[in-house]
Formats: C-alpha cells, structure tokens, sequence
C-alpha cells in the first residue's frame, strides 16, 4: 500500500511537470492551461500539433515534424556564421579543458574572454545588451560548446539556460530592465536554486520558506539549496520557497511554491565550499544557505504560488540546448575515435578495417546524428511558436545523454589503452557525461513523465470515446471512424496512416517502418490504458517500457524527416544520411516491435514485474546481495 501511495504521488507531481493536472483522477481529464505569459500547452478545445503526443493515439501528427524544419532567414543565418568562427576559434585557440578539470575551476581568462564574445547573454534581447539569438542559434554554439569543454558549457548553461531564464519566460518589464543587461555582460553571474537535501526529483517537497511580512513589501526567505551550479560564483538567484497562499473562495491557508529573484546583496546569503564531483569539476558547485533574507514583494517571479510551474517551464525551455551540447560532444568524439582507428595498426592491418571496429563507428556516428536531429527540430518547433514540445523535449534530453555516454565509452574501447589514459582527454569527457543523466530531470524520473503526459493525451481521448457512448445516434461519426481504425489496428491491417508524400521516395521503406511501430506501439498504450485506467501511474515497469517505445518511434520520425530533406535538397552527404536513417529504422523497428509484443504477452510480464519486486524487497531486507559466495563462506 505505501508503495502505491508513493507511486500515485510521483505520478501527479509527473502530470504537473507537464503542465496537466495534480489530479489522479485527471488522467482522463482536461489538462491544465499554462500561464497567461507564456502557455505550453493548449486548452482542451484546441488539438494538440505535437508528434509525440499524436503517436501515442495512434496518429500521425506531422505538422511539426515534416518537413524538417529551417527557421533561419538569410540575416539570421548570415550573423550565426559570423559568430561560430570565433566561439569555434577561443575555444580551440584559449581555453583549456585540461587546465580546466585539474584547477576544478574555470581559468579566469577563459570566463573574461566569454564575456567578451557575448556568451553569457546569448538569448537576451538586444535592447537588453545581449545577442539576441534565437533557439536554432543558441543551439548551434552550444553544441560547439559541448564539442570542446562540457565544464565551461554548465557554467554557461547554468548561468542562462536555467539560471536568469525564468526571467526571461516570466519576468516583468521592470524585472527585465533591472537585472538582464548585467547578468547579459557577465557582470553579474545567475543561479538555479530548487534542489534541496530532502527534496531532488521530488521538487514539490521542498523546505526552504517564504514568508510574507505583515505589511506586504518583502518576504523573509529562510532554507538552504544543495549542489547548486554557479552557487559559489552567483550574484542573482532564482530560488524556489514555499509561500502561505489564501484561496479566495474558502479562505484556507495553503503552502504553495513561489518563485523569487534573489540578489546576493539583500544580505543573509552564503555558501559553502566547491563540492569534490567525479566531473564537470570545472564548473562551481555549492550549498547555497538563505538565512532571514529579505526579498522585495516585486521580486515575485510569475504569480504567488506558481513557482512549480515556473520552474518546469523552465526547465522544458532548457532542454533542447543539453541535446545540442551533447551533439556537439559526441561530434569531437568520434573525430578522436576517426583518428585512432585511421592511425593505428594491429595484425598488420589498420583497425577501421576490421568489422568489429566498423560496427562501433557506424553506430556511433548514427547516435549523433539522432540527437543532433532531435535538437534541431525541438529548437526549431520552438522559434515556430510551437506550445506543446514538452515530451519531444525530454526524449532529446534522456536519448542525448545517454547516446553522449554510449559514444565515449566506445572511443575509449577502440583506443583501447590510450582511451583510458589522462592525455587523449576521452577519460575526462566520460567523467563529465555522467551527471547528464541525473540533472535537470534524471533520465528515470523523465521517462515516467513521457509515458504518463502521452498516456494522459490518449486518456482524454478515450474518456471523450466514452462520453460519446452516451449519446451513440448523435456522435455516430466519430464513433465509426474510431471504433474502424482500432479494428483495423487490433486485426493487424493497419489503420490506414501513411508518410507517403512526406518522406523522400528513397526512404519509402523505412517510413512504413515507422508506421508499423506507430500502429504497434498505439494498440498497446490504449490496451495498457482500458486495463489499468488512472491506476497506470502505479505501473512503473510498464511506463518505463512505454517510454523507450516512444524514444525509439520518436527518433525514427525526425531522422525521417532530415535525410528526406538532405535527398530533397541534393546534399552532398545525401546517400550517407539515408544509410543512417534506414539503418536507425531497421534496429528501431525491430526494438519497438519485440518490446511491444513482450508487453502484450501479459502473463510472462506480470511475472517479470513480481520478480523484480520480489528480488528487490530481499536485498533491501537483507541490507544488500542475499546469495552467499559459491563457496560457502
């Protein structure tokens, strides 16, 4: 029993993160709208556009997917290649990763010069003395960011990507006016406060309070944050505190969390010393202490009591940049593993010869060119005005991460010795990868919220279908059309969707791959939904599984859709881009395939989800392994 509680609690703390409702009982429901300011997600009238929403229902929602998206006009293209040359330059010619890592501190030349280039204010208007970049080209120099120095690059994201953004999505005029061109110059350094001893992917648990003054003007802000980017560093913080709030219709007091702008010198603030991490150790982190601070009422950021969503919003904004980053990484990788296998000679033979050695390219290769597809295209929705990318989002976030990490492992395999050693700096990049899966949403917490936020589109979906049983003469359309495409989809003859005319006629095959996936994957969601109802947020092993179909499928598309536009377009890497997206397709396809079909074969997976339990309740009773060494003793 206190295990489903738990689940139930984790899944509405989910749905909030993408914008739904705190409900259970909402996951048939109507989602909840976002901020006047800046929405994410439509209100119920209004059908959503995103891909990864359509897929699982069952449809295929190409609006923001074909064709693959360019954005830039000939201006905005014209000044981002103006700036990679430089950015791509210091970070070749001055900064020094090595150096970075063995000092645990980024060198003070390195940061004067990045403020130099504009980097710490690269999405900040220019009005307000920033560059002005758009999404797409924010993401281009992170990921040549990402390609040299991940340390430098959470710096820098720390500072703008989470740190001050919540200005920008939320902050007033005034508040705008006041703190962007300094934190845009670097003259001032921005924080991200959320995480709390007590309270790391359960966020709504934090502690750290806020409490009006009798008069109104400030708020006494009292709490600490723990591992905290930039927190020995900053000057502004966004911290995130529970508030006293009052429902206007009954008068009840509740907590509720509240977003603040937070300057080091309102006094009352201090830090402790750099954390020792495994990597990025070249980024600043700290314990940030608030001990009796006073916050100006006007430093509210958004409305009282909605800091969650400010902060999830936050963070969904984000995510496209780490995808981009970890491109980026992975580009410089595989250039170093290139090198290598071109280079040495074993057997009287080069190694990229060798088939093994092949194989781990090719794969590789094929990773990067997924994340990079999916940063682009999020990016890319993005400046289109999309609202509802949250789960494309989280999908570019786990996949980049751990494509990043699979990527470096495997350079350190084929350099074998070499890799493992400090001088070729593969070693160090593997330590900075690591923490990718954890923060900012660890991989595990996000693959949760992707099932749940697409099952709870198909849920209102078919709770609609159930509403229109009521009344069977009056909705006998809709009813018809439904109730044909899930016969045709549960006999196997496919409900009739198509990407014909949408992808590139050489790429016919693998796009009826995708649309088999799709059909495969949408009858188990609705099958998983009508058996478990609202209980599928306790049905964790499944959700996990519904997640990694969603990645797979989502993957296949934006792949799709880029190689289509590079044989469209005569690229000269047109040929190599279509052996990348069929070979993802085959491998994706399969895996989408065989995992649906395991998760429709019930009773083997009942049993697997027991064992799991049953094995995992021994170890903690017993304090960890249970069997006894082979030997007895």
């Amino acid at each position: 029993m206190q295990a489903a509680r738990m689940a139930a609690s984790l899944g509405r703390q989910l749905l909030r993160l993408g914008g739904g409702s705190s409900r259970l009982t909402a996951l048939l429901g109507q989602p909840r709208p976002g901020p006047a300011r800046r929405p994410y997600a439509g209100g119920a009238a209004q059908e959503s556009k995103s891909f990864a929403v359509g897929m699982f229902k069952g449809q295929l929602t190409t609006d923001q997917v074909f064709p693959y998206p360019s954005v830039l006009n000939e201006e905005q293209t014209q000044f981002l290649k103006e700036l990679v040359e430089p950015v791509s330059r210091f970070f070749e010619e001055v900064n020094d990763p090595a150096k970075n890592d063995a000092l645990e501190m980024v060198e003070e030349t390195t940061l004067q010069g990045l403020k130099e280039l504009g980097a710490f204010g690269l999405q900040v208007p220019s009005e307000l003395g920033g560059v002005g970049l758009c999404n797409t080209q924010y993401a281009r120099l992170v990921e040549i960011v990402g390609m040299h120095d991940l340390g430098v690059g959470i710096t820098l994201g720390a500072h703008q990507s989470i740190g001050f953004k919540g200005i920008l999505l939320f902050g007033t005029k005034a508040q705008k006016e006041k703190y962007l061109p300094k934190l845009a110059s670097g003259e001032t350094v921005a924080a991200f406060c959320l995480t709390e001893s007590s309270s790391g992917s359960d966020a709504a648990s934090i502690r750290t309070s806020a409490v009006p003054s009798p008069c109104g003007k400030y708020y006494t802000l009292n709490g600490s944050k723990l591992w905290i980017s930039n927190g020995g560093l900053a000057d502004i913080f966004t911290v995130f505190a529970k508030t006293p709030v009052t429902d206007p219709a009954t008068g009840a007091v509740k907590e509720k969390i509240t977003a603040f702008v937070v300057e080091r010198g309102f006094g009352g603030i201090t830090h402790g010393p750099p954390e020792k991490k495994m990597g990025i150790k070249a980024s600043n982190t700290a314990e940030v202490f608030f001990d009796g601070v006073r916050v100006p009422s006007e430093n509210v950021l958004g409305e009282v009591g909605s800091g969650f969503k400010v902060a999830m919003h936050i963070l969904n904004n984000g995510r496209f940049g780490m995808a981009a980053a970890l491109a980026g990484t992975m580009r410089g990788i595989i250039a170093k593993a290139v090198d290598h296998a071109t280079n040495r000679t074993q057997f009287g033979e080069k190694i990229h010869n060798f088939g093994l050695i092949q194989e781990k390219l090719a794969r590789m290769v094929m990773l990067q060119y997924v994340t990079e597809s999916m940063a682009y295209m999020v990016s890319a929705n993005m400046d289109q005005g999309a609202t509802d990318f949250q789960i494309e989002a989280a999908i570019s976030k786990i996949f980049g991460s751990e494509a990043a990490w699979k990527v470096t492992d495997e350079c350190i395999q084929i350099m074998g010795g070499m890799g493992f050693m400090k001088e070729p700096g593969v070693e160090r990049v593997l330590r900075d990868l690591r923490v990718f899966r954890i923060f900012e949403g660890t991989n595990d917490i996000l693959r949760l919220f992707v099932a749940l936020q697409g099952c709870m589109d198909k849920g209102k979906e078919l709770s609609g279908l159930g509403s229109a049983l009521k009344n069977p003469f009056g909705n006998a359309g809709l009813l018809l059309g439904e109730a044909g495409k899930q016969l045709r989809r549960r006999a196997g003859l496919g409900s009739g969707l198509s990407l014909s005319g949408l992808v590139h006629p050489e790429l016919s095959r693998s796009g009826e791959l995708a649309v088999q996936a799709l059909e495969q994957f949408a009858t188990v969601v609705e099958a998983k939904l009508i058996k478990h109802k609202k209980g599928i947020v306790n049905e964790q092993f499944l959700l996990q599984r519904l997640a990694d179909g969603a990645i797979d499928l989502y993957a296949m598309v934006v792949v799709l859709s880029r190689a289509s536009r590079s044989l469209s377009e005569g690229h000269p890497t047109a040929q190599h881009e279509k052996m990348l997206c069929d070979t993802w397709c085959i491998e994706a396809a399969a895996r989408i395939r065989e995992g649906m079909a395991a998760l429709q074969s019930d009773p083997w997976q009942q049993e697997l989800y027991r064992n799991f339990k049953s094995i995992s309740k021994a170890l903690v009773e017993r304090g960890g392994v249970v069997t006894s060494n082979p030997l007895g003793f």
